[in-house]
């Protein structure tokens, strides 16, 4: 089946200093022809990012660069190779175009799911053009800066049983094993997680960074990238409808700010 989109593939907003916020799997858009395939549950985009826009609504007074996914991870997934290897072999993850719900439910009624075709399809109207503006702004960054940094912001079910027992740490920092990211600036964000009050942090626990920390994050070349994965427990409601839920929220935001002021803090002191 062709697949057509008429939504472009994402939104971005340029900033003024060296870091850019990428929000890979907050987009809810599935076009209807595709929508018409899934399962009633599927429509509602469950295993959504929800609000993270909202939640960093700070992004844009730190002068981040905030580059923002339309589309829904059951779509296309871009923080997928694209070629859809396994981020972590051996155990049970969602692929490039996926099949399955995080409650291992299928996402299509009639099972008539994408085939090699329809993938490189998605892959070209939206995980491409994702990417090369990723790309392309961190280039224009370390141009501009020499030292910078890549934030992917996730967030996720703070209950999930097919990818984790009992209940995820709130705040998970990912540096691919500190593959992505100095460890000194590794640390100090640990730091930050581990003592705000109320929450639980963890560095390259079960979520150690996608392929987008695995792929950009460059530290030799002037690149630290970071994920953090963060429970959605401590934001909004884990449920439908999934409301946002300001006075929970109010809760987190200074702490993920911090990470973040730390995060710039670090690049901006190795200019030059």
């Amino acid at each position: 089946m062709a697949f057509i989109t008429t939504e472009p593939a994402f939104r971005f907003r340029q900033g003024t200093r060296p870091l850019l916020i990428s929000m890979p799997h907050v987009g809810t858009h599935v076009p209807p022809a595709l929508a018409a395939r899934f399962t009633e549950e599927a429509r509602h985009v469950p295993d959504t990012d929800w609000h993270l826009e909202q939640l960093y609504g700070f992004a844009d007074e730190l002068g981040a660069s905030v580059l923002v996914a339309t589309h829904s991870r059951y779509v296309i997934d871009l923080n997928r190779p694209p070629d859809g290897a396994s981020l972590y072999p051996g155990q049970s993850v969602t692929g490039l175009c996926p099949v399955d719900t995080f409650d291992d439910t299928p996402l299509y009624a009639a099972g008539d799911v994408p085939g090699e075709a329809e993938t490189a399809e998605r892959r070209e109207a939206i995980w491409q053009p994702y990417h090369r503006q990723l790309a392309a702004e961190l280039e224009r960054l370390r141009s501009v800066h020499g030292t910078i940094a890549l934030w992917d912001a996730h967030s996720i079910r703070s209950v999930l049983p097919r990818f984790f027992e009992g209940k995820l740490p709130d705040l998970n920092l990912g540096t691919a094993d500190g593959k992505s990211c100095d460890p000194v600036l590794a640390a100090t964000l640990r730091g930050i997680a581990t003592s705000a009050e109320g929450y639980t942090g963890v560095l390259n626990g079960r979520f150690k960074g996608g392929y987008i920390t695995r792929q950009y994050g460059n530290p030799a070349g002037g690149v630290h990238a970071v994920q953090l994965e963060m429970t959605q427990s401590s934001y909004m409601q884990e449920a439908l409808p999934f409301a946002y839920l300001p006075e929970v929220a109010a809760g987190v935001k200074p702490h993920v700010r911090r990470m973040l002021e730390a995060v710039l803090g670090f690049v901006e002191g190795r200019r030059g």
